[in-house]
């Protein structure tokens, strides 16, 4: 009796402890957002609205969101301008397409706590990846007949007209909620200076990660690993709809996604499950910037936040039956991050930070 309340009370200690780690961990992903965005905000809002070329938007989208660390960021300064007439519906939407490739550099930053276990780090990096490889396969397919065709906002337009007179909306954001107190504190405590509040955001972020890979490797031989690939991921509509549902709550993809690479990375869940709830975390993140374009009462804004909606359920209609490519892409990319882990930093730079902004000036 006296060994099973002993156990009992273990099994809510780490219940608790666990909590508080993924608490710890949302914190650092807001404080990490605010870091950049005190970095670079006002830079990526005037990129973003003295963007004309639509290859300079991709790239503007891409570097912009890896600034902000929020597509729906991007988004919604994009659906302002767009309202505002100093941005056309033509110029907004690759700028779109653009932020859905660079709100996944939080994945691949986050997969970094588990660079120091070689297995664990191959199956982390691969999951993060994943979410990369889907967003840039599906714009190199639909970008190019977006140019040449305009299908997003042609497919747009009628949703346009049935929605347009419903107003504005606001859901209450709980992570927004529940961590900005914690937040403004470690703002004021580093005097905002966002190369100390990225400093302490990165602390947080990779000590609440260790923690928690801990925890979930201890979780392996449980019940909770059967919970969640029997009852949550054993069916891809069933996670796709979490993904969808937990991230329109949330209202960042960012964070929905990033807490599933320790999973990951810890075995419990497999990429092959995973995938259609980053198709669903995708989608729901799109619901901000819909929110956000009702209560413009703009028909041009609706419509551009209804082409990344459009965006994401053609790019999910044609990769999910083709999952395998960005599946086997990514584990092959795990598995070489795995043998030259020193370069994977320089990875995230290059492709998030570097190309996209040498591009962006070569071009213009």
């Amino acid at each position: 009796m006296k060994k099973e309340t002993i156990r009992k009370r273990d099994i809510l200690f780490k219940v608790l402890f666990l909590l508080f780690l993924i608490y710890s961990f949302l914190v650092s992903i807001q404080l990490m957002g605010g870091a950049f965005k005190l970095f670079g905000k006002g830079f990526a809002e005037a990129l973003i609205a003295s963007t004309t070329n639509p290859f300079v938007g991709l790239f503007a989208g891409i570097l912009a969101t890896s600034i902000l660390q929020s597509s729906s960021g991007t988004t919604c300064i994009v659906v302002g301008l767009v309202a505002g007439g100093s941005m056309t519906l033509t110029n907004a939407i690759p700028i779109i397409l653009g932020a859905n490739i660079g709100t996944t550099v939080t994945n691949t930053m986050v997969s970094l706590a588990h660079i120091h276990r070689p297995r664990e780090f191959q199956r982390a990096f691969s999951g993060a990846v994943c979410h990369d490889l889907f967003n840039i396969l599906s714009v190199i397919v639909l970008f190019p007949l977006q140019i040449k065709f305009h299908i997003l906002e042609k497919i747009a337009s009628p949703l346009t007209h049935g929605f347009l007179r419903i107003g504005g909306i606001h859901i209450m954001n709980p992570l927004k909620v529940a961590a900005t107190p914690v937040v403004k504190f470690f703002t004021f405590i580093s005097f905002y200076q966002p190369t100390v509040m990225l400093v302490l955001a990165l602390i947080i972020l990779f000590t609440s990660l260790i923690f928690i890979t801990k925890l979930m490797r201890g979780l392996v031989a449980t019940k909770a690993e059967r919970y969640l690939n029997e009852f949550i991921f054993n069916r891809p509509f069933r996670a796709f709809l979490v993904g969808i549902i937990l991230t329109a709550i949330v209202q960042s993809s960012s964070v929905t996604t990033s807490l599933m690479v320790p999973l990951i990375g810890a075995g419990i869940i497999i990429m092959d499950k995973i995938f259609p709830y980053f198709l669903g975390a995708n989608i729901g993140t799109t619901m901000t910037a819909i929110l956000a374009s009702l209560a413009t009462v703009n028909p041009i804004a609706l419509t551009v936040a209804f082409c990344h909606l459009i965006f994401n359920c053609i790019g999910s209609c044609i990769f999910y039956p083709l999952r395998w490519i960005p599946i086997g892409l990514a584990k092959e990319l795990g598995r070489r991050a795995a043998m030259s882990r020193k370069y994977v930093i320089i990875y995230i730079i290059i492709i998030f930070y570097l190309i996209p902004l040498a591009l962006i000036f070569i071009w213009r």
